[in-house]
């Protein structure tokens, strides 16, 4: 099923996690409005301006979120978020993603994912129509658990 021009619901759904514990993960109508709202106010706008990009984690079922040990907030249940990993995708970075979406687009949370100073390992970003934050963070690691800062 498209969503949009560029995005099928397969790149949000897929998950190897989901497939080794037998966990459904199948957005309701509610998630699939959702994340065609994602796709056309921030994912179309990536696309068009780098090209193709990788959604390494979109939706999650609340039992799959469980099983992959995500917040138990987490904007992926609702179809609200999703992260993108350009690492082996050629000449775009990680970090030219985050600056193109902090720069540029509406969003509601932006976080660079760990990494290093000059790149992230990914970037988590969500969009929550008509309630956007503009919130961006940093993912660190403290004392062996996640934690976030203002990132700056």
């Amino acid at each position: 099923m498209k969503l949009t021009a560029h995005f099928a619901l397969a790149e949000f759904t897929r998950s190897e996690s989901a497939k080794r514990h037998g966990v459904p993960n199948e957005p309701t109508p509610e998630h699939l409005k959702n994340l065609i709202v994602l796709c056309e106010k921030v994912l179309e706008p990536i696309r068009i301006k780098f090209g193709p990009i990788n959604i390494s984690s979109g939706y999650r079922s609340k039992t799959l979120n469980h099983y992959n040990g995500g917040s138990l907030n987490s904007q992926h249940c609702e179809a609200k978020a999703c992260d993108i990993d350009m690492d082996g995708m050629g000449s775009v970075s990680n970090k030219e993603i985050f600056d193109f979406i902090k720069d540029t687009l509406d969003f509601d949370q932006l976080i660079y994912e760990f990494g290093t100073a000059t790149n992230p390992d990914w970037v988590h970003v969500s969009y929550n129509e008509g309630k956007n934050r503009k919130q961006v963070l940093k993912a660190l690691k403290v004392n062996g658990k996640t934690a976030y800062a203002p990132y700056k």
